[in-house]
């Protein structure tokens, strides 16, 4: 497979998870509207920097347990459950939880690089989620797990998070008073997308029975 498309696989799959508002690219449009873009940027940068990583050791993960398939099995199963779970939660319970918001403080720039790391750093959710969409991946022969593929993949990986950003940076004041940026619609896109995975993991399932 051409490193382009491990790196646009990459770009995309974080993309995907980046894309329902949530803790970092809100805070990002918040510190941006606060405090400046480049505020926003740094910010940013510290968020995609912990991405890289976490989204290396998944990849790692992943190659590890595409040695051993009894596991893969087991884990598919898991993570369709937790999906199919997670899926029902935003699209019927959380729905209907209040708004909130997160205050930012000023900070310098390098603080705010380090504050990017540190929320990032606590947002564990790239590991489980990326060891699943690589090895998927792998099953598709859309990647393997060669040095060159991994890095790649994991550079597109944190390019898409920061396209993400980016954009929450730049158009988050344009669009913040929209209708689908409200906390239920929020709620709906992050199901639609769990959804989604738990599919694709479903029918993973049902290819190998």
């Amino acid at each position: 497979m051409s490193i382009t498309v491990v790196f646009f696989l990459g770009l995309f799959v974080a993309l995907i998870g980046v894309i329902p508002p949530g803790l970092l690219n809100m805070t990002a449009a918040r510190i941006s509207l606060k405090e400046g873009p480049g505020r926003g940027i740094t910010f940013s940068s510290g968020v995609c920097l912990v991405v890289f990583i976490q989204t290396y050791v998944a990849a790692i993960f992943a190659r590890y347990l595409s040695n051993r398939p009894d596991i893969v099995e087991i884990l598919q199963r898991v993570a369709f459950v937790i999906f199919v779970l997670i899926t029902i939660y935003f699209l019927i319970i959380a729905r209907n939880q209040k708004e909130t918001k997160v205050e930012t403080d000023v900070r310098s720039k390098k603080s705010r690089f380090f504050h990017g790391m540190f929320l990032s750093a606590l947002n564990v959710f790239p590991i489980p989620y990326q060891a699943y969409m690589t090895i998927t991946m792998a099953s598709f022969g859309w990647m393997d797990f060669e040095r060159t593929s991994i890095i790649t993949y994991v550079t597109g990986a944190a390019m898409g998070t920061f396209v993400m950003l980016y954009f929450y940076i730049f158009f988050f004041d344009k669009i913040k008073d929209k209708k689908f940026t409200s906390q239920k619609n929020m709620n709906y896109s992050i199901g639609a997308i769990t959804g989604l995975v738990a599919l694709i993991t479903f029918i993973n399932i049902l290819k190998e029975l």
